[in-house]
């Protein structure tokens, strides 16, 4: 994948299944052997609302009789939207979610989160423009679009989605009116 290029088909950045694959050593991964003949990565729709998906041809009941079994899962695909291809960071996060996902790790746990973390961090807010573009939708869609004290009236302009702990003037606990 060339960064902005979200014609060409989306491809693992080199080093990266490796790396999985290191990680996963010991760890109950019944499908890593398999996703070099198994996987193949694709983009989503351009208004599709996730960041990406992993889908197995086979139900979810013979996935884990072929995960008990040890047998190859079949064909596995990996489809990432096309809003990645703008920011690398996320596209290598979000890729290794998915490769872990495709690997047999399909719950979202403890150690899934921290694989990934060790082997694409998820970028800050700041340092991703896909993550501030749709921090901005979601915060256009909110209907509050300021906070009003409940103690002294100040009023300032919404710019997180969680609720405030505290007014920015009086200190008090937050309240709103």
């Amino acid at each position: 994948m060339v960064p902005g290029d979200s014609e060409s088909m989306p491809e693992i950045p080199g080093g990266m299944l490796q790396t999985l694959i290191q990680e996963l050593e010991g760890e109950e991964a019944p499908f890593v052997k398999h996703l070099g003949k198994e996987l193949d990565l694709k983009w989503l729709d351009e208004d599709e609302s996730r960041l990406g998906f992993t889908r197995f041809e086979c139900d979810h009941h013979e996935l884990y009789r072929r995960k008990r079994l040890g047998a190859p899962p079949g064909p596995i695909t990996i489809a990432l939207n096309p809003i990645l291809a703008s920011d690398q960071a996320l596209f290598r996060h979000t890729l290794a979610h998915e490769l872990l996902h495709a690997a047999g790790l399909l719950d979202h746990d403890g150690l899934h989160a921290e694989i990934v973390g060790r082997v694409a961090p998820a970028p800050k807010l700041g340092d991703s423009p896909v993550l501030m573009r749709l921090r901005e939708r979601v915060l256009q869609e909110l209907p509050e679009e300021q906070w009003i004290c409940g103690k002294c009236g100040h009023t300032w302009e919404r710019r997180r989605v969680t609720r405030p702990a505290r007014c920015p003037k009086c200190a008090s606990r937050f309240e709103a009116t």
